[in-house]
């Protein structure tokens, strides 16, 4: 079972994922998180916490990518554990997924939190 929380932090929406994406509702639970989204100039799927990832779920991350370049969204995934990342790895259609470093991150949070202090 997967359960998302949401962070909007000016124009950047930081959505945590915590437990696994394995069958199709919680694929669809990460897409229409992500969709909602849509007034987000970044999207960060922080991965943290999820302990596995089959087949649909990196299915609709690919989707998700597509989805993110059609509305000029940077999608990007943050800190997925070892097993989870090696999945991606051997996914062919997951090699070019943009996977933010710590210090890509942080500069991240900075931009977007020095945009919302300056707008409010």
């Amino acid at each position: 079972m997967l359960t998302i929380y949401i962070e909007n932090i000016g124009d950047m929406a930081v959505i945590e994922c915590e437990g696994r994406i394995v069958q199709s509702e919680d694929a669809l639970k990460l897409r229409n998180a992500v969709n909602l989204q849509a007034d987000s100039r970044t999207i960060v799927l922080d991965f943290s916490e999820v302990t596995a990832i089959a087949g649909g779920g990196l299915g609709m991350l690919v989707f998700l990518q597509r989805w993110a370049q059609d509305h000029d969204i940077r999608l990007k995934l943050f800190n997925p554990r070892p097993s989870v990342r090696n999945m991606l790895e051997h996914a062919s259609s997951m090699r070019d997924f943009d996977i933010a470093t710590l210090d890509e991150m942080m500069a991240l949070l900075t931009l977007a939190d020095g945009r919302y202090a300056r707008a409010a």
